[in-house]
């Protein structure tokens, strides 16, 4: 059996390190939090204490594709939300009723998902690994580098070391330490070259706040849950236990939109959008929590055709991140830890064959995703700054931005047109996959040059401007 060393219990970490050990894998799973897991989702929520994850009690989502990795791979996980009250929606409930066809079709139900808060998620997750029999989770283990040996001019990964001198061997090590993994910086000091990195400041700042349902319902959907509003952006997600979070997000260099990050100001803002005010008709559980600086990063540790070092497998957000408004992350961490097993049991025993089919795996059903998601947030600023100005947004620089534009504008009137935006939103398809069906492309054209331009569900710049001048200054 194979020795498999996972650095980090985060979704995506657990989700690789439970499928590994299932294939039959001698699996560690190394931690550098220390606390163990809690005993329910409250526990997780008021105490769990996770440094390691920046957006720990942020926004969060389970996309339809998400939902169906986890339904397919780990259906434990499943029923380990549904036992922790984790909320079932399905986005065609947003069918707005200007399409005169609702008529169900063969397929919908890949559509609904089942989403929780991130520290739910996690629990229940870690809870489902700490039951796997043989699946070592060690928490509280800080790794400072990497053991290596020369493997045809190159660092090949043996194992890693613990600052107290521990050292774990393996015949494979897989960063899944995310955002903020520092491989980089060990595979240099092991002698690797650089690895290719592309980075950039994602340019969004968000603002978010977290309710709690005194009646056990969730507030009544009348909007989709992304809705772009002029020069800010509204994020309404339903969680587990009958909770929900509202987020406003705008460019981090609006300066006169960081007053969001008073109560007053963010709440008349949100009261102010006729089809979100009565999301905040319930009893907050947070203060106004700011993220900011949050980082596009693509890393490939493949250039000009060979590995800067074998026996390394990166991992979801350690291996590619952007922005989350669009509810990916989780996602395409399940969706990247399904086929680690496939790869470890056919090319281990070959370091190169292992690093070039994981290479082509990666860059086959991930590498799509980022560059789609920082295409459509470049989109999106570039629209924000010249509404700023007083200008109208410029036309999509690209085929994609334009195809996006007319979805967005043909779906009140075509049901095809909001299934295919809804599949995109969803992760369950790309837009170049969409861009494939030609009899849609040229419907959603049509029906787009012929639509009128729908005013925004919310003040313009002017109003919002006002609007925040006029709430109450913060203490």
């Amino acid at each position: 059996m194979s020795k498999i060393v996972v650095l980090g219990a985060g979704v995506s970490g657990l989700a690789a390190g439970i499928l590994l050990r299932r294939d039959g894998h001698v699996v560690t799973v190394l931690e550098r939090d220390q606390e163990p897991v809690p005993t329910s989702p409250e526990e997780a929520w008021e105490r769990w204490s996770r440094d390691g994850v920046t957006q720990f009690r942020q926004a969060h989502y389970l996309t339809s594709r998400g939902r169906e990795v986890l339904q397919q791979e780990l259906p434990d996980v499943v029923a380990g939300l549904r036992g922790a009250g984790a909320a079932t929606f399905d986005p065609l409930w947003l069918m707005p009723p200007s399409i005169t066809d609702q008529t169900p079709r063969d397929g919908d139900e890949r559509f609904w998902t089942i989403t929780a808060r991130r520290s739910t998620v996690e629990q229940v997750l870690a809870r489902v690994a700490d039951a796997e029999p043989g699946l070592d989770v060690r928490r509280g283990v800080t790794v400072n580098r990497l053991v290596a040996r020369a493997y045809n001019d190159t660092p090949h990964v043996t194992g890693v070391c613990a600052d107290t001198g521990e050292q774990f061997d393996a015949d494979v090590v897989v960063d899944a330490m995310g955002r903020r993994s520092p491989l980089p910086n060990w595979l240099a000091k092991a002698g690797a070259r650089p690895l290719h990195e592309e980075v950039e400041d994602s340019g969004f700042i968000y603002y978010t706040r977290f309710y709690r349902s005194g009646t056990g319902a969730m507030p009544e959907f009348r909007a989709p849950l992304l809705t772009h509003i002029g020069t800010f952006s509204m994020l309404t997600l339903p969680s587990d236990q009958a909770t929900w979070s509202v987020t406003l997000y705008t460019s981090a260099g609006d300066r006169p939109l960081k007053r969001l990050r008073e109560p007053a100001s963010w709440s008349a803002l949100v009261r102010s959008c006729p089809l979100h005010a009565h999301w905040l008709d319930a009893e907050p559980m947070t203060g106004i929590m700011a993220m900011g600086g949050v980082l596009d990063r693509y890393r490939r540790p493949m250039v000009d055709g060979r590995p800067v070092a074998t026996g390394i497998a990166l991992l979801g957000d350690a291996f590619a991140c952007t922005n989350p408004s669009l509810g990916r992350g989780m996602t395409l961490g399940l969706l990247h830890a399904r086929p680690l097993a496939a790869v470890v049991r056919a090319h281990l025993d070959d370091p190169q064959e292992f690093a070039d089919a994981w290479d082509a795996v990666t860059e086959a059903e991930l590498t799509p995703w980022y560059r789609e998601t920082v295409e459509e947030d470049r989109e999106r600023l570039l629209e924000i700054e010249a509404l700023r100005r007083g200008m109208q947004p410029r036309l999509a620089r690209n085929d994609t931005g334009a195809l996006r534009a007319a979805l967005l504008a043909a779906l009140p009137q075509d049901p095809d047109a909001f299934r295919a935006l809804l599949a995109v939103r969803g992760c369950l398809a790309l837009y170049r996959d969409v861009a494939g069906d030609e009899q849609l492309v040229q419907r959603v054209v049509e029906l787009a040059q012929g639509s009128e331009r729908m005013p925004p569900p919310g003040p313009d710049r002017e109003q919002l401007l006002g609007l925040l001048d006029r709430a109450p200054a913060a203490a």
